[in-house]
Order: C-alpha cells, then structure tokens, then sequence
C-alpha cells in the first residue's frame, strides 16, 4: 500500500467518523480519489501538484471518458475536498483554493402536468393488496417528497392518523414529513388488507393466486411500478420515483410555500439545491406578470 492511500484511507475514516458521511458517499469518494491517483501516478501527498491536477482534469474533459460536466466538476470538488482535509491536518500541498471549481449548467427540473399527476395517483386499480400497496406508495411519495431510500425504510408501527413521520434522511440528518389525507387514508386501506407480521411499511408481494409477503420492498420494485402506473396513467415522458420528490416540491411552491420551508420538507442541506425548483414556481414573477403585463392594452 503507497502512502497516498494511507492519507485516502485516513480521510475516508474522517468522513464516516468526524462529518457523518453515508457509506454511499464514502465509496463515491473512494472511487473520484482512487481514479485521479492512478491517472497522475501519485504515490505520496508530495507529488500531488497543479501541472498534475490540471492534467487529470483534461483528462476528465477527454472524449475517451466521456463524462458529463456534473460529473466532471463531482471529481473536482472531491478532490479539492481532499486537499481542505489535508490543509486542515498541516500538510504541506497544493492549496484547495487553487484548484478552481468547474462552472456546470444550472440543472433542468422537468416536471408534469398536474392533470397527469392526478391519473398516476388513481392508476392502481382494485381492492387486491398489490393494488392497495401501489396506490399507498404513490400517494406517499407525492404527500411527502421521500427518497425512494426513505421510503423502503419506512416500518408499520408509524402513527397513521397524525401524520407525521420523523425520517432519518442523507448525511443521517433528522426531518419530519407529512402524510396528506388521502395518503393516510391509502395507507389505511392497504394495511388494513396486510395479515403477516413484516415489520415494513412497504412489502414485496409475490405473483399468483395467493400473493405471499416476500420482506420489505426494495427501490427497484418501486421503481418499477411507478414507470407502470405512469404508463397506464398515458404520460409520455418518463415518471420516476424520483419524479414525484420533485413533483412535491413545485407543488408547494406554486401554491405558496416559501424556499426555506421546502428545504426543510426536501431535507436539503442547501438552499442551493432547492432554488433548481424556482425557475418552473415562481409565483411572484406569476403574479407580477399577471398585474402589470400589457396593461395599456386594455
């Protein structure tokens, strides 16, 4: 093992133990660290320097690779956070001030008409446990904004009739989210039909005549089932789970909710994050346009 890998190891500890990383962060960053050492043929924190970083970025750019721009400026910043870590220990490297941050295009949110929002809650039909199962989820995951990840963790023993679900989201930051009336009233009616003992909110449901519970469910299924309904609802473009996050979010905002508030239902650690909404919800520019737009027209 080379030194440099010494430091990597050490840094990826800090970020589980000191700044409470999730284990999918911390293999991300593993992969960006791992990715430019062997691409600058770096063996110890003295060979890290700028001809090199800025060789290892070109590379990134490079046709052979074919990265996005987000993805491109993801290994810079964790790069960049590297060298803070090291800074921070006394180190003697490249500044992180020095290795500058890519501009990327402000990310698009595409979202979908409310009429259609409407035909891919009502999509799952009958009064079967799968049925019961798919309209609970969709009406919460549009009640509440969850991750799909947040979802499938969700247990039975949540007080239904309050409404309130306290969530353990990225970073394992602590949230409450909301279940709206119809989804407490989905929710009902699907565990009102559950007769087994899984501790899971959600199950997976096996195919046949006598449909058995198979554990908790998992994204994919999910997944899955939210591109069938939305199938079945005529939606031309693409419905993921992650659809209705975004979904919640606009909604919110276009009925009035202010920023900060949906950052907190959203569970963002950033503004930041939640302004990608603004460009499709701004409802005072709405409103401005609607008072004074063409007004001596008549």
């Amino acid at each position: 093992m080379t030194k440099i890998q010494n430091f990597i190891g050490d840094y990826l500890d800090y970020l589980n133990v000191e700044k409470n990383r999730s284990s999918a962060t911390r293999n991300n960053y593993k992969r960006c660290l791992e990715h430019f050492v062997a691409q600058a043929g770096i063996e110890d924190i003295s060979d890290i320097t700028e001809k090199k970083i800025h060789s290892f970025r070109a590379s990134l750019a490079g046709a052979d690779l074919n990265l996005k721009k987000r993805t491109q400026a993801y290994y810079v910043i964790v790069l960049r956070n590297f060298l803070k870590y090291l800074n921070r220990q006394g180190y003697d490297t490249v500044a992180p001030e020095r290795v500058e941050l890519p501009k990327v295009p402000v990310r698009q949110i595409k979202v979908v008409e409310y009429a259609d929002v409407e035909r891919l809650l009502g999509a799952p039909k009958g009064d079967n446990l799968k049925a019961l199962r798919d309209r609970a989820i969709l009406e919460t995951l549009f009640s509440t904004g969850l991750r799909v990840s947040e979802l499938c963790s969700l247990d039975r023993f949540i007080n239904i009739d309050r409404g309130e679900i306290t969530i353990r989201g990225k970073g394992e930051k602590l949230r409450v989210v909301f279940l709206s009336n119809r989804a407490k009233e989905a929710i009902k009616n699907y565990m009102n039909k559950r007769q087994d003992a899984d501790s899971a909110l959600f199950v997976s449901i096996s195919h046949g005549k006598s449909p058995k519970v198979l554990g908790g469910i998992i994204p994919r299924t999910v997944q899955r089932l939210v591109d069938k309904y939305s199938r079945a609802a005529g939606i031309s473009q693409k419905v993921t789970p992650h659809q209705l996050r975004h979904q919640f979010a606009t909604d919110l905002l276009m009925n009035g909710a202010d920023l900060r508030s949906v950052q907190e239902l959203l569970g963002h650690s950033s503004i930041s994050t939640t302004q990608i909404y603004t460009h499709v919800t701004n409802r005072e520019l709405r409103e401005i346009h609607r008072a004074f737009h063409g007004r001596r027209r008549g």
